[in-house]
């Protein structure tokens, strides 16, 4: 597969100002330093906990939150979509054109959907906005969008609080496709929704990512879901990647033990069969000031002075199995995940 999304180095700093002139004293780190590839028709999880920049990494990438620093490379039109350019450097009208080939679908529908816009202008204001369709053709566009995400044309004429949550996420998905992307951010776009309406909606974006040969960078802290929809899982820890592998390799064997214990924390169905659960001591240092070394070392049961001191890279371990820890090898050696 070809790469449409690369991520080179990328930091999203937000500055914190005090004083009568708003002197900027320090930064918080919400993203620092991150790297990724995204290949065409591929779904990449990023998991992690609530706060690490998660959230803020997908808006940067669309450029919905400005890059401090880094480059976000996306494939143009030209040459066959060969060509990967720095869309952080890109005008407003440049970036207006690419808009529709890069979509994000938000985590809670009931905040995404404009309250007082019918259904048929929702889901039809993009076709209008890059001159797509009109009249007629736009309102049967608008039609099979929704028959694509199980609704029917006599939802156009609704509005978002006459549906249920799922619908209303499913309102958000065919806005998403509207433009016809080749890239969705899906931020947590389950987690609002009841257990039974979440596997309804995971399987619909399947189908979808199959039929549209669409590319997801899929957000969330719910490790089952990565499981059912992800290739690969990437895992963010305090602004930082500190792993990434294939789905069934991360699963059957994490190298990080940040992941080992995300990992443990899933419920098993077998109640004959226990685990080791690892609960972490400690808060999410501040990434106002992240500790020195791995940003993981305060809360590490294997943590030594070189993980004190020196801050470990991202290095591939072997056959794709990137992982960011000085103690990758004991890791190896002493758990076994699933």
């Amino acid at each position: 597969m070809s790469k449409l999304l690369e991520i080179r180095n990328l930091k999203t700093y937000y500055p914190i100002r005090s004083g009568v002139i708003q002197t900027t004293k320090n930064y918080v780190r919400a993203v620092d330093d991150v790297s990724l590839i995204l290949k065409k028709g591929e779904c990449l999880g990023l998991v992690g906990e609530s706060g690490c920049g998660k959230t803020t990494l997908g808006k940067t990438i669309l450029r919905l939150e400005k890059a401090s620093a880094g480059a976000v490379y996306f494939s143009s039109e030209e040459n066959g979509g060969k060509k990967l350019q720095d869309i952080t450097t890109f005008s407003e009208n440049k970036l207006k054109q690419l808009r529709k080939r890069m979509q994000i679908v938000f985590q809670d529908p009931t905040t995404s959907l404009n309250p007082r816009m019918l259904i048929k202008n929702t889901i039809g204001e993009g076709l209008t906005i890059h001159n797509l369709a009109r009249g007629k053709e736009k309102i049967d566009r608008v039609a099979e969008l929704l028959n694509s995400v199980g609704l029917n044309r006599d939802h156009m004429i609704r509005y978002p609080h006459e549906f249920s949550g799922g619908q209303r996420q499913r309102i958000a998905i065919a806005r998403a496709l509207s433009t016809r992307p080749d890239f969705i951010i899906l931020d947590e776009p389950t987690s609002a929704l009841d257990v039974s309406v979440q596997a309804q909606i995971l399987n619909l974006l399947i189908d979808l990512k199959n039929e549209y040969n669409l590319t997801y960078l899929f957000i969330t802290h719910h490790l089952l879901v990565v499981e059912h929809i992800s290739d690969r899982v990437a895992v963010m820890y305090l602004g930082k990647i500190v792993e990434i592998a294939k789905t069934k390799t991360l699963f059957d064997g994490a190298l990080h033990p940040y992941t080992i214990a995300l990992l443990s924390a899933i419920p098993y169905p077998d109640p004959d069969i226990r685990r080791k659960r690892i609960i972490l001591t400690g808060d999410v240092p501040n990434p106002v000031d992240p500790p020195k070394g791995c940003r993981f070392h305060p809360r590490c049961w294997l943590a030594d002075e070189r993980c004190r001191m020196e801050e470990p890279l991202l290095e591939d371990a072997g056959g794709g199995h990137f992982v960011a820890c000085h103690k990758k090898e004991d890791v190896a050696t002493e758990y076994h995940t699933y």
